[in-house]
């Protein structure tokens, strides 16, 4: 049996989903199609496209969603950036336990630290090694030792795309 997750990814909220079904972050009707290929990373469910599925590109805000609900001001850290989701409800992850999600050795991704406004408290690159998992783990325990560590971002580096969102435990 696989141990759970110290800092278990989360997927874009429900709520947010169904928002962006109608309109993404930028004001724009979403344009679902066919995957064609299979790959893309769903930041619905945590888990890449297969061939045949219904998907979405949306912007999404990370920050200004969150700092609608806690009241916080992330000011000029107030990012958006296209995501896939699944054109219709899929549930979110599947079981318990998703893992972290597009975690290839060699993939370089940013965790980037914020703060209960939504600022940016530091960050840091981190390139993915044979075994992720402990990677992943070993980065955000160093990122949530800063006690004004209230959330902590995972992007790819080569796109900037957001992937998922770590919350202090």
């Amino acid at each position: 049996m696989t141990p759970a997750f110290v800092f278990p990814p989360l997927p874009i909220p429900s709520a947010s989903l169904a928002e962006l079904r109608v309109r993404d972050d930028a004001g724009n009707a979403p344009r679902p199609y066919t995957d064609d290929e299979g790959g893309a990373p769903l930041r619905c469910c945590l888990r890449s496209s297969t061939r045949g599925e219904r998907i979405a590109l949306v912007c999404y805000a990370p920050l200004r969603r969150w700092a609608a609900e806690t009241d916080a001001d992330p000011g000029a850290y107030d990012e958006q950036g296209p995501v896939f989701i699944h054109a219709e409800d899929c549930g979110g992850p599947a079981g318990e336990n998703p893992g972290y999600p597009w975690a290839r050795p060699g993939a370089l991704r940013v965790l980037r630290r914020y703060d209960h406004r939504g600022h940016i408290t530091g960050g840091r690159m981190l390139e993915l090694p044979d075994d992720p998992r402990a990677a992943f783990e070993d980065a955000l325990a160093e990122a949530f030792t800063d006690p004004e560590t209230a959330q902590v971002h995972v992007r790819a580096v080569e796109y900037g795309c957001y992937h998922f969102r770590v919350n202090r435990p």
